[in-house]
């Protein structure tokens, strides 16, 4: 049975305690797998109010959600360590992950479930604003700024498309050509939808009562809008995973460079033997949803892969 591993700490090893982690893990636990997730507490979507789209849990608190997910881990046997994980490498029979702290952990299996860290243009005030009245996925924060003034940071193609999806949720809507000028087809398409395009470099935001009120312009000029939307650049945490020599490349869409992710299957099954992974280090755009899926298909793989290479 999973519970007894002789000689390694664990079965599987999950590195990162996020929606993806904790349900690989709950999967495991459930096959009788002795499964441990070391966290660090840094989800992506901490600076969020609310986990949009989770059904059953519409607005959920990012970390109440995990809270819920660490005790239903915990309610089979899995066991969560707040800790940071400073390498991890392959040994005799498995793997072993080193700890900040001094410690380490054995495992047959490791499940990487990092997850991204978003890097934002260079406009001051932009980080501070992030996950609140700063903004990038419709799908995650746009019914909570609908109606409202709604602004759009132009640093790709990408940013036209983010603002026709916005556009559906305002009628007032303003793309600033900071980093990319709309095309002239581009700019007939917003113009069909009704979005001004402001030229000019972003200086800055304003904020008045800790809320978004306006986007400062590099010539001073203030235009008001209580909701900024940015793309980001979504980086994988792999810095932490150098003694694996884990694949990593480029999320691309056309010519333009997203991010980055871990390579792997839709398993999760990453070219590195007895590695998984899952969660937005293999798929940026994914919701949370989506992680709690894909982290749910990696722990079912994983299980099946010890049954049958023992």
């Amino acid at each position: 049975m999973g519970r007894i591993v002789v000689g390694m700490d664990a079965d599987v090893v999950v590195i990162g305690g996020g929606p993806a982690g904790l349900s690989g893990a709950k999967a495991l636990a459930r096959s009788l797998r002795s499964v441990v997730v070391v966290d660090d507490d840094r989800p992506r979507n901490a600076p969020a109010d609310g986990a949009h789209n989770v059904l059953g849990h519409e607005g959920i608190a990012p970390r109440d959600l995990l809270a819920i997910g660490r005790r239903e881990l915990e309610g089979y046997g899995g066991r969560v360590v707040d800790g940071r994980v400073v390498d991890a490498r392959r040994t005799d029979g498995g793997f072993v992950v080193e700890l900040a702290d001094g410690g380490a952990l054995t495992a047959r299996r490791l499940l990487l479930a990092g997850g991204g860290v978003d890097e934002l243009p260079d406009v001051p005030g932009l980080a501070q604003r992030w996950g609140r009245d700063v903004l990038h996925c419709p799908y995650c924060h746009g019914y909570e700024v609908r109606g409202q003034a709604i602004g759009v940071l132009a640093t790709s193609p990408v940013s036209v498309h983010s603002t026709l999806m916005f556009s559906q949720l305002s009628p007032d809507v303003v793309l600033f050509a900071h980093g990319y000028s709309p095309t002239a087809e581009e700019r007939a398409t917003l113009d069909a939808r009704g979005v001004q395009v402001v030229e000019g470099a972003v200086a800055g935001v304003e904020v008045t009562d800790d809320r978004l009120s306006g986007v400062r312009l590099a010539s001073g000029e203030v235009v008001a809008r209580e909701a900024l939307v940015v793309t980001s650049f979504v980086r994988a945490r792999t810095d932490h995973l150098a003694g694996l020599d884990l694949p990593v490349e480029e999320l691309r869409m056309g010519d333009l460079v997203l991010g980055t992710k871990i390579v792997a299957e839709p398993t999760g099954r990453t070219p590195v033997t007895g590695v998984w992974a899952a969660g937005n280090a293999v798929e940026p755009m994914g919701q949370v949803v989506a992680s709690m899926a894909a982290g749910l298909m990696a722990g079912a793989q994983l299980n099946m892969d010890l049954i049958t290479n023992p």
